[in-house]
This record gives C-alpha cells, structure tokens and sequence, in this order.
C-alpha cells in the first residue's frame, strides 16, 4: 500500500512540471437484495458502496495513463475486510481501434449475458486485469479481452478468462456474438484429485431493432442459441455439450424499462454465469427505473422476477447510485 501511494504522489508532482493532471472520481452505491427460494441460486444481500479514484494523464490526444485505487465496503463489515484494489493502465483510442493493458475498470466496457458472465463480477472484481482491445467498422465492431483472475501459488489455484464479443448491423438488423473461455488450473502443489476444468461459452444472436415499430426508445427483439462445453480433465472422457434457446424483449418509455429474456433447452454448466442458466427454463423480466439521470449522477432500480422451470418464482431487486466526476 505505501509503494502504492508514493508512485501516485511521484506521478502527481510529476504532472505538475509536465503534462496537465487529469482525475477520475467514482462513488457506485451497491443496493442488490435477492430473494431465492427456488434453490437453484444463493439468496444473499449485498449492500454497499464502491469508491475509486485514479490520476494520470493524456498525450497526443490518444494515450492515456491512469493509476489510482478502488476499494469495496460493504455495510456491516470492517474496512479492511475487501483489500482495495489497484488500477492502472495504458489506453490508446482512436477513431476506429481502442487497446488497454493493465488493471483497468469493467464498468463500462464488459456487457456479456448473464449466462456467460454473471453480474456480482461487476462488485466484487471491478477491473481487468490483463488486455482489451476492439476495432470499430461503419457496419460494427469487435472486441476481445484477457481477464488474469488468480496467480498461482501453493494454495491458490491458477485462473483465467477470456472473452470475444461484437455486432454487425444492417439498417434494423443486427447478428450479435459473445465468446467466453475459462481456464481454471491448479496449485504448484498439485496434489492428486486437483484437476484441471476447462469451460467455453457461447452466444449468438440475431435481432431487429423495433423503435419504428412499437411506441418506446432503444427498443429491440433478439432471438439466439446459448452453448455451452465442459471437462474435468482426468475425471471426464470428453465434454459435456450443453444447447438452449434464448430470446430478449428491451424497451423504454421515459424514465421506465421492460427487459424480458428466456432460456430453453439444456441446463449449462458456466463457471461464471448466472446460476439460473444452470435449469432447463429460465424466464427472467426486469422492470427498470431510472430515478436519476444526469451528467455526472445516475440512479436505477431494478426490480426482477426470475421463473424457474415453470413453476418456482424467485424475486430481487437492484439498486444502483453512481456518482462520477473529473476533469
């Protein structure tokens, strides 16, 4: 920690003689109680908030360096119970191509299903730890990311995941496609039954936007397939495959959105997904609130209704208060 501060405090009295001093500030208030009766996910409430702060700076209009700190508190526990985690990195942009290396924030530039990535990822592992980078068409884009989530050592078991995503439109069609891989290896120890589980996650859509359709904003439809493979390495002869169907409904009026998505088929095995998507049926519907909506402050609550195998209703609601500021 005390390295940690004097390479900020060194950076900022080095900006001062050089470059001009550029800050980020961010306040994420954590309101997500979730009510599960069904047994299929963990009934918890997570209450809390999220503050980061970095410094840095920006040459030539396309590099940029930040490098600051993003502590978790959650209510009820002791300051220290989340070690604050660090952020740099190096980011380039320009008109068509973006690339960052480093430790650098998810929020913002990580939007996969939740079946491939679930969203507490987004609390407890705010940044990236690794590459990103993305190309840009008239007609789409790509992107791909390497996310380091475990160093090995004698007791911890060496992680990571990585991921491709991307869309390619037509006037008010578009085809969308998510790609997850995790690699969830072991110890140095390796001691015997410590097997190593390989995972890879799939989705693919095809969907039309229906603005000039329906009376409400960024409304769209989307219909795709979810596939899914995994292996205990040793233990396993091969993959077990795992197919379903999805589709989502997403639209707005004024300060108000209706998300519905369902998932038939096989029940999938996702190291990191939504545990619901473990079930053959799954029929999610969020009804969004948008209370606050400004330059700086945004405001939502989210409240969800989960449908298990047609017959267990779960339920939880979101709260989310971000607060940014900088310069």
């Amino acid at each position: 920690m005390r390295s940690i501060l004097v390479v900020i405090l060194l950076l900022i009295a080095g900006q001062g003689f050089s470059q001009k001093l550029e800050y980020d500030v961010l306040f994420h208030g954590i309101g997500d109680n979730r009510e599960y009766f069904s047994g299929v996910a963990n009934s918890q409430t997570i209450l809390g908030e999220r503050t980061s702060f970095m410094v840095g700076t920006t040459l030539e209009e396309k590099h940029k360096f930040r490098i600051g700190l993003s502590h978790l508190f959650e209510f009820g526990s002791e300051i220290d119970d989340q070690q604050p985690k660090l952020t740099a990195y190096y980011h380039y942009s320009d008109a068509q191509a973006e690339f960052y290396f480093g430790a650098f924030p998810r929020m913002g530039l990580i939007d996969f299903p939740l079946a491939l990535i679930t969203d507490t990822f987004l609390y407890y592992r705010p940044n990236i730890e690794g590459l990103y980078g993305k190309y840009n068409w008239d007609w789409g884009h790509q992107s791909g990311f390497v996310d380091w989530t475990s160093l090995q050592t004698e007791t911890k078991r060496e992680t990571f995941m990585a991921g491709f995503s991307g869309e390619m439109r037509h006037q008010m069609i578009f085809f969308q496609n998510y790609i997850t891989l995790f690699h969830y290896a072991g110890t140095a120890l390796r001691p015997e039954g410590e097997n190593i589980h390989d995972n890879l996650g799939a989705a693919f859509f095809l969907g039309s936007d229906l603005d000039q359709v329906l009376p409400m904003h960024n409304a769209y439809f989307k219909l795709g397939l979810l596939h899914s493979k995994y292996r205990e390495r040793h233990v396993m002869d091969g993959y077990l495959n795992s197919t379903s169907l999805l589709a989502e409904f997403y639209g707005e009026v004024k300060q108000f959105a209706l998300r519905s998505g369902l998932h038939f088929g096989d029940g999938h095995n996702m190291m990191n997904g939504d545990r619901f998507y473990d079930v053959d049926s799954y029929w999610r519907t969020d009804v969004i609130w948008r209370f606050i909506s400004s330059k700086h402050v945004e405001g939502r609550f989210n409240l969800s209704f989960h449908l298990i195998e047609g017959n267990d209703l779960d339920q939880s609601q979101q709260l989310s208060l971000i607060y940014r500021f900088g310069n």
